[in-house]
């Protein structure tokens, strides 16, 4: 058995638009959206969903490498605002991402709402690493390898 590469990231949220518009200033690109519900999609049924309407936004890296699912759950969905994240919750901490010229990326995701923690880190003059929190408590990790 040979596992290749995670094929793409799936998080629920409660406002599609805000987390898409986060994304896109992020960098990503759209590769879909579409409407969903229980008669056509027969994953949630196997999960024990039933009696759904979803949305979906999908988003890419322009390289194609990476892909991030965006769901919304317009019957399921718990309208509670999120919980606070803490970096030692249980389940997904964090997602991580490469990029190129760190300052610029998170000042634009600055100007869309998004809130720094702490600040930007050089490690032994190999990366620049630093968090940030985006809509619905998800948080981004952005890595830019030093030349």
């Amino acid at each position: 058995m040979v596992i290749r590469r995670i094929d793409h990231v799936g998080v629920i949220v409660n406002d599609l638009a805000a987390a898409k518009d986060f994304f896109l200033n992020l960098g990503l690109d759209v590769l879909g959206e579409a409407e969903v519900d229980v008669e056509v999609e027969w994953i949630e049924r196997e999960m024990g969903l039933t009696d759904f309407r979803k949305m979906i936004v999908m988003l890419g890296t322009q390289d194609g490498e990476t892909t991030l699912e965006l769901v919304k759950f317009h019957t399921l969905s718990d309208e509670k605002e999120f919980q606070q994240h803490f970096p030692t919750t249980l389940g997904v901490s964090h997602i991580a991402f490469a990029v190129e010229n760190i300052e610029v990326v998170v000042a634009k995701l600055k100007k869309s709402g998004a809130e720094l923690l702490g600040e930007i880190k050089t490690y032994e003059n190999i990366i620049k690493l630093c968090y940030v929190r985006g809509p619905e408590g998800i948080v981004l990790e952005l890595a830019e390898k030093i030349s």
